[in-house]
């Protein structure tokens, strides 16, 4: 007998590394991708209940240096709402102005941008409590 997985949630870190910010929200959140995934590796039939209880969900890191699509960035815009959208694009303050200044100059794209496709969440930010606060809130969990 066999059962189907759910599929892992999937995290998006669209990094720079030339940006010590960026290079601070990657090692967070592979070391959290890391640490849920050693964690789920436990000999399932010892009693690991403290572990399990405190431990983070697994998570697929994509680490990309390229930027979003003008799709994944319009979808990026509605995760973060209309008061957040220039932490994600550079002098703008409303989705159409960010959108136009992405199309000019994609740089104007600020980076490091998380991105929780599966639970509909995306932070620009390298704070580890704001990342960890993200990834807790995967598959349910508070």
């Amino acid at each position: 007998m066999f059962r189907f997985r759910k599929t892992l949630d999937t995290i998006t870190l669209f990094h720079k590394a030339s940006s010590p910010a960026s290079i601070r929200a990657a090692t967070v959140l592979k070391q959290a991708s890391a640490n849920a995934a050693e964690a789920a590796t436990e000999d399932q039939a010892s009693d690991h209940t403290a572990q399990t209880n405190t431990r983070r969900p697994e998570f697929e890191l994509n680490i990309t240096e390229e930027p979003p699509t003008p799709d994944q960035l319009q979808t990026i815009l509605e995760y973060v709402g209309k008061k957040n959208i220039s932490s994600i694009v550079q002098g703008a303050a409303s989705e159409n102005e960010a959108l136009k200044k992405f199309k000019e100059n994609a740089e104007s794209f600020k980076r490091p941008v998380v991105v929780d496709w599966n639970n509909g969440r995306a932070i620009a930010s390298d704070k580890e409590s704001e990342i960890l606060q993200m990834i807790n809130k995967l598959n349910g969990q508070k």
